[in-house]
């Protein structure tokens, strides 16, 4: 008695078809799984077996043997338990095999025969579409996936609500779609630009910054308003269109973050401590997981107080600030994670924080301050477009009443300023569609400088000394300051503010 079901395993954010083959056949009841399965596959046997029988139905005692396939492919997590139920039991004769052809099932049961929801529901809806039509999956999961055109997907609560789905007894009913709607991410932030006193060259900054998408880093003594200013600066994002809210639903789908929430239109926010592993950071395990950088894919990845984080885990985030990925790479396989974020950092001058504040004493050496800025280094400060001070506020601007711009008057002005890199990228996937990813063609034709911004470019590296890639990031910044101003040409005072926004280069703390 031979059954066959599709079911899937996901492999980086990608998934792939499974074929579940159970043989039942006389002989010593036994139950063995081959094809590669990890721990929690292996353990299904005892799930499964209590599952069936507290379902009302039979457990044979019979020799059980399945078969996942392909065998050369690791295979990963609970979500096999269903399928090899639903396999049994088509193989004796419960369900009919017809039922099962072009339909993929995935679920963990509990004991009871009820199902909970795994890890990867819309990935694989979103990889196996084009095979298959049907999905089967936990209520719980079931929405997520939902969000796809063209299938079918279906969420049941328990293994015999699926029992009778294939027999055509019950049929279940289609997954109402989920998401985290628009206006929920719109008020869920409840931090606004107008709470920050002062400081308004740095909020021009965070404008560019979020109209262009570039890696921002603030540098100022401690209450000088940093971390506020930084905590504050998702609010002014767009929110995610729909190719990009599903890429980061994928993500976050894989790494079980989901919650129930559904698909994601409000763009992720990552704060790790500084004292955050190289794992955390990269993403790892046997499987390798999405660390920190790829959960904050299309969203922000905010690091507090950057030079005490170690040396490795900032040196892993050069690579996906440059191509906008990340490889993982273990000795079983290497996955690669999109990692496209905005870096927005924050650091002190110097260990005790007052080098540069003109009220109050520092009390550090010079070595202990050219150590303390060494710990960042060189190739990574390149690779972050802005560089920006942050004063310390005087008693003047602090006791003044709140009056600048809310978040939500300066989001418009981003989302404006978005819309022309969209329409001049057109074509493009969506999350190359701003300034900061330009590539060298991209810098030669939409670029165009004035005779006097150019002669202010020149100058400008020859007394600087600046890097070539320095040089491009200027240019990026250029153009996103025009297009903030909906000018085609890049003009002189655009040159001259890109330029204010790299003090390390200008060498204030050397």
């Amino acid at each position: 008695m031979l059954s066959k079901i599709y079911s899937s395993c996901v492999i980086g954010i990608n998934a792939y078809a499974i074929e579940v083959e159970v043989d039942v056949a006389n002989g010593m009841p036994c139950f063995s799984v081959v094809g590669l399965p990890d721990t929690s596959i292996r353990e299904s046997r005892d799930r499964i077996r209590a599952a069936i029988k507290n379902s009302g139905y039979t457990f044979p005692s019979n020799k059980i043997t399945v078969n996942l396939s392909p065998a050369d492919v690791k295979k990963e997590g609970a979500g096999f338990d269903l399928p090899i139920a639903v396999g049994i039991l088509a193989a004796l004769g419960v369900i009919p095999k017809e039922a099962l052809h072009k339909t993929v099932i995935c679920g963990e049961l509990s004991l009871d025969g009820r199902l909970k929801g795994f890890r990867g529901a819309l990935p694989v809806a979103i990889s196996l579409k084009d095979r298959f039509r049907d999905f089967i999956f936990p209520a719980k999961s079931a929405g997520e996936a939902s969000n796809v055109e063209g299938v079918s997907i279906y969420g049941a609560k328990a293994l015999k609500e699926v029992v009778e789905h294939l027999k055509g007894i019950n049929p279940l009913g289609l997954a109402e779609k989920e998401c985290a709607s628009r206006e929920e991410s719109q008020c869920s932030c409840e931090r606004d630009m107008k709470d920050v006193k002062g400081q308004e060259h740095v909020k021009r900054g965070l404008e560019v910054a979020a109209s262009g998408s570039h890696n921002m880093l603030l540098l100022g003594p401690p209450g000088s308003g940093k971390s506020m200013l930084a905590r504050r600066f998702p609010g002014i994002l767009p929110d995610l269109d729909i190719e990009e809210a599903l890429e980061t639903t994928k993500i976050y789908s894989i790494a079980g973050e989901l919650d129930g929430s559904g698909l994601l239109f409000e763009r992720p926010v990552r704060m790790p401590h500084h004292t955050i592993s190289y794992a955390a950071m990269a993403g790892g395990g046997s499987f390798p997981m999405p660390g920190e950088i790829s959960l904050a894919n299309n969203g922000v990845l905010f690091l507090d107080e950057l030079p005490e984080f170690r040396r490795d885990v900032l040196e892993t985030l050069r690579q996906p600030l440059e191509s906008g990925e990340i490889t993982v790479t273990r000795i079983q396989q290497s996955l690669r994670y999109p990692s496209r974020f905005i870096l927005m950092a924050a650091m002190n001058p110097c260990p005790c924080g007052y080098f540069t504040d003109p009220h109050k004493r520092c009390n550090c050496t010079p070595n202990q301050i050219q150590r303390y800025l060494s710990k960042i280094s060189g190739p990574l400060l390149d690779r972050i477009d802005i560089h920006l001070e942050v004063p310390r506020l005087n008693y003047e601007q602090m006791s003044k009443r709140r009056s600048g711009e809310s978040s939500e008057e300066i989001k418009t002005r981003v989302v404006g300023a978005r819309c022309v890199q969209k329409e001049r990228f057109a074509g493009k996937p969506a999350y190359l569609s701003y300034n900061a990813y330009m590539n060298s063609s991209d810098l030669e034709e939409f670029c165009v400088l004035s005779g006097e911004a150019e002669e202010l470019l020149k100058t400008a590296i020859l007394e600087l000394g600046i890097s070539a890639r320095a040089y491009d990031k200027i240019l990026k910044i250029s153009r996103t300051i025009a297009d903030m101003e909906r000018s085609k040409i890049i003009e002189t005072h655009h040159i001259s503010e890109a330029i204010g926004y790299r003090c390390l280069d200008r060498g204030l703390w050397a």
